[in-house]
């Protein structure tokens, strides 16, 4: 029975990851090609697609600072997602693009502090005395999934047939799912304990396995920014249709579909730690095979199939870690910082880095770079699962 009564909880967040993601899977995808067609040159294009990871650096800490004080995760999470639906009107208008840089600001301002404060949430519900229940999480994660893999294909099927024209219907559309999402989660507010508004989490990052993790963790994603910011632009460059171009999203959130339902079983037969070094070290060939292969079309799908261990395995370890490391009080300052760290900073470091890149040398060349860091990610993931286990 409680079993059953967990799974029932479960189905709000399993909701809210759909529709999250599935706004996700054609907005991150289709949004530089969208600006493209606006005729926007390449480098405002980078710094636009760059504002989400700026929104990064203080939404989610504040959002989440502000949930773990007052305890009113949902009626946040509420007030984010109809906000961020208010802003979404404004892509409709010819602003400019300084005037659609403060759309963006302040729609991602509210969208990118929505999932830590849902993964803090999810975290504590999936979490227990025998410790982080993967199969649960998975289960949940893999709404998202598949949310993200159907908008994805049909987004590109759809711009493929019609032009850009309709990214704002797309967007306002994605956003509505998502409020009626959040609205459908039970209004619970977390109980607040004077002795636990004061807690600190510094103690927490001076342990240098925290620490170490942060800065693989920001190395890994600043690694795959430019799979997020610049992918589409270099298939599309290759010459690739839009249809394609899906396709080849499609191809590395099936396999990530398949991780997420099948993790329990694999998760246990290595650390921790041992998997974030294992990730780090096939994103390192999946960026390689991208930038030196891309003539080769079942060569970047075989890359994209390395997706299910260089994002999947990576985010879930990351977030048990992030459960262990955070607890109680904590885990909404937790997750908030690994937005913040490993969405945030690397999303602008990579924005900025790609943008200059690619206009000297070519969009496929911040592939070199996403190898390099990736491999310096390999190095920070064994200085982790060193200190981990000394």
């Amino acid at each position: 029975m409680q079993t059953l009564s967990r799974g029932r909880e479960l189905w709000p967040f399993a909701a809210l990851s759909a529709s999250y993601f599935a706004h996700i899977g054609f907005f991150n995808p289709y949004l530089p090609l969208w600006l493209k067609d606006a005729g926007l040159s390449l480098l405002v294009i980078s710094l636009l697609t760059s504002m989400q990871s700026a929104t990064r650096l203080f939404a989610p800490y504040a959002w989440g600072w502000l949930s773990d004080h007052t305890g009113e995760r949902v009626r946040l999470l509420r007030f984010c997602a109809m906000v961020a639906l208010g802003c979404s009107a404004g892509l409709w208008l010819d602003l400019g693009p300084w005037g659609l840089a403060g759309v963006l600001l302040l729609m991602f301002t509210h969208t990118s502090a929505m999932m830590p404060m849902s993964e803090a949430a999810l975290a504590q519900l999936v979490s227990h005395a025998g410790g982080f229940d993967a199969r649960l999480y998975g289960r949940v994660r893999l709404c998202g999934s598949v949310g993200f893999l159907v908008t994805v294909m049909a987004a590109g099927a759809w711009f493929e047939a019609h032009g850009m024209g309709s990214f704002p219907a797309w967007t306002m559309g994605s956003l509505l799912l998502v409020v009626v999402s959040v609205w459908w989660m039970p209004d619970r507010r977390e109980p607040v304990q004077a002795g636990q508004r004061s807690e600190s989490i510094l103690p927490v990052l001076r342990q240098p396995a925290v620490a170490w993790f942060f800065a693989s963790v920001f190395l890994h994603v600043l690694a795959h920014v430019f799979v997020y910011v610049y992918f589409s632009l270099y298939i599309d460059a290759l010459g690739y249709p839009k249809s394609v171009i899906g396709l080849l999203w499609a191809a590395s959130v099936l396999v990530e579909i398949a991780w997420f339902f099948t993790q329990a079983r694999w998760l246990p037969l290595l650390s921790h730690g041992s998997w974030l070094l294992l990730a780090a070290a096939l994103a390192v060939l999946r960026f390689v095979v991208t930038a030196g292969a891309g003539q080769y079309l079942w060569l970047l799908f075989a890359a994209q199939l390395l997706h299910a261990i260089t994002f999947a395995t990576h985010h879930s370890v990351c977030t048990a870690l992030l459960s262990e490391h955070f607890p109680a009080r904590l885990r909404g300052r937790g997750q908030a910082l690994y937005a913040v760290l490993g969405y945030g900073l690397s999303g602008v470091v990579g924005g900025l880095l790609g943008g200059l890149v690619s206009t000297r040398w070519g969009v496929g060349s911040v592939f070199w770079l996403a190898a390099a860091m990736a491999l310096l990610a390999c190095v920070a993931a064994w200085r982790t699962r060193a200190a981990a286990r000394s």
